[in-house]
């Protein structure tokens, strides 16, 4: 059992028994919640998809703000949207066959356009010419399949007047400077039943995703709560739907009430993109790192710098090694179809997940970190050594206990590894075999008498 597992059964005790002790703050857990992160924990490997109006113009989903696209201008692109070649069980079938688990997808960007048949704008996609819900075909593929569908949902929006004061975004949208009466508060309002009506009328859902609250930075962290009204948004989250977690990708420490810790284009612990030096890593919650599968998000048509499948097999492997999922991205082109670079890589994850995924799913951060070599997991009495860069031997000193025995040491490619021990410390030497080279993450398993 996880850290955050163990801590949250004790949490969930304590409030029973005194009525008033949390692991999160004054937020506490139910057991559908707990039961759902623990579910969410073990699989590991979801797709995030990015789509909407924005696709039509190939330039990202950051098209409007980057190129200064005044709103009455860019809401232009709905009345052409029709991306005649969607097909949510085709989607669907290609994610179920990488071996992901889940799907995240855009409900609403930062643009403002919802991507399905909300009552509370007339600025959606069921009043473009393609005139269906996507939302609503894909929560019946993925229902259908054994697929948890996630919502994205921004906070942050680059149209609507009521989204006032404008934040370090969104400045050449074209909307008025001067404050429409209210308009915060019917902002938030608005929020609040469009969450209401993703979560009433799309089946079960996994998780909201939110995004956006950044844009909002010049606040410090402990005034962002009333501002974006936390308490109430999340609270109407798991009033709605008990198992369905709230992540916010905030790039700051987790607030009270949210289920997810989210780390943007960077690995737990790791800070390149920029995005996670004040984030920390929470102990008591599941942890997610989204990804690029090439450099953009939304369709972007020159971006062909693809990262290899052995390179994304290697990112699921240290993520893994975090005991973090891998959220990968697809940014689908406006004709409604995934990129042909984006599914070969879909089936090729796939295949190598049908044999190596048990070091994979279910599995737990191992007790080696991140090594020259590679990273571990583990589940129950099993070691997994994630080998991906090529190395003579594994040292381990101090990890397992001697008297907990050694019972197997074989590769998952069948292979019968050497391993000596030190009967008194327990340190074990194991040997990796030569030429590794074409095998992106040679997997070496250590079965041990007890758990680990």
């Amino acid at each position: 059992m996880s850290l955050f597992k163990s801590i949250l059964a004790s949490a969930l005790i304590c409030v029973a028994a005194a009525g008033s002790i949390s692991a999160q703050g004054s937020y506490v857990p139910t057991p559908q919640n707990v039961q759902s992160r623990q579910e969410f924990d073990s699989m590991r490997f979801g797709i995030f998809i990015h789509w909407g109006i924005y696709s039509m113009l190939g330039q990202g989903e950051w098209v409007q703000e980057v190129s200064q696209i005044p709103y009455s201008e860019y809401s232009k692109l709905a009345d052409g949207f029709c991306p005649s070649k969607f097909s949510a069980d085709e989607w669907v079938d290609a994610i179920k066959s990488s071996g992901a688990k889940y799907i995240t997808i855009t409900s609403r960007h930062h643009d403002g356009f919802s991507m399905f048949d909300t009552k509370q704008s007339s600025y959606k996609i069921t009043n473009t010419p393609f005139g269906r819900d996507v939302l609503k075909e894909l929560s019946e593929a993925c229902q259908k399949k054994g697929i948890r569908l996630h919502f994205y949902y921004s906070h942050l929006d680059w149209g609507r007047d009521d989204y006032y004061p404008i934040g370090r975004t969104g400045h050449a949208s074209g909307r008025s400077s001067v404050q429409p009466s209210g308009s915060w508060s019917h902002y938030l309002s608005f929020m609040d039943e469009q969450l209401k009506e993703l979560l009433t009328g799309y089946g079960p859902i996994g998780a909201i995703w939110f995004d956006g609250i950044w844009d909002k930075d010049e606040f410090p962290r402990e005034e962002q709560p009333k501002i974006w009204n936390f308490a109430h948004q999340y609270e109407l989250i798991h009033s709605l739907q008990p198992s369905c977690l709230v992540g916010n990708n905030h790039h700051l420490v987790p607030f009270d009430g949210e289920d997810i810790q989210i780390f943007e284009r960077d690995v737990p612990g790791h800070n390149e993109a920029g995005y996670s030096a004040d984030n920390g890593i929470s102990t008591i919650m599941p942890l997610e790192t989204c990804q690029t599968m090439n450099g953009s998000w939304g369709y972007r048509i020159t971006d062909k710098d693809y990262k290899s499948t052995a390179d994304l097999i290697h990112l699921l492997a240290m993520t893994s090694g975090k005991g973090a999922n891998l959220l990968l991205n697809i940014g689908p082109r406006p004709d409604g179809t995934l990129p042909d670079e984006a599914v070969q890589r879909l089936h090729e994850m796939g295949q190598w997940l049908s044999r190596y995924g048990e070091s994979i799913y279910s599995t737990d951060g191992g007790p080696t970190g991140e090594c020259e070599w590679g990273v571990s997991t583990k589940k129950g009495n099993v070691l997994y050594l994630h080998v991906i860069n090529q190395i003579s031997e594994i040292v381990l000193d101090g990890m397992v206990p001697a008297k907990n025995k050694l019972k197997e040491s074989v590769s998952l490619d069948g292979d019968t590894i050497t391993v000596s021990r030190d009967k008194k410390t327990g340190k074990m030497t194991v040997k990796v075999p030569e030429n590794l080279a074409g095998n992106p993450d040679y997997v070496i398993r250590l079965t041990f008498q007890n758990n680990i």
